[in-house]
């Protein structure tokens, strides 16, 4: 079972194609979305029910270089 996340990323300027880049080599999403205002990306991805997303969210994405803050939506049973 997995837990769907939404992570919005936003960059510093300059860097928003190398941030997606490493996000898609690191292999860690569903879908990744370029965005517009507050955030620059968009990413979805399932994290493992056992895992802990804070530690996902720290360990696979906030350490990239590029990255000046994250917003991570949890998500609950679909409708």
């Amino acid at each position: 079972m997995t837990t769907c996340v939404f992570v919005q990323i936003r960059c510093k300027p300059g860097t928003t194609y190398a941030v997606a880049e490493q996000i898609a080599l690191r292999e860690i999403h569903s879908e990744l979305y370029s965005t517009s205002g507050e955030y620059d990306l968009l990413m979805k991805a399932y994290v493992p029910a056992t895992s802990d997303v804070g530690h996902f969210v720290n360990e696979s994405v906030a350490g990239i270089a590029g990255i000046e803050r994250t917003m991570t939506t949890l998500t609950f049973k679909a409708f």
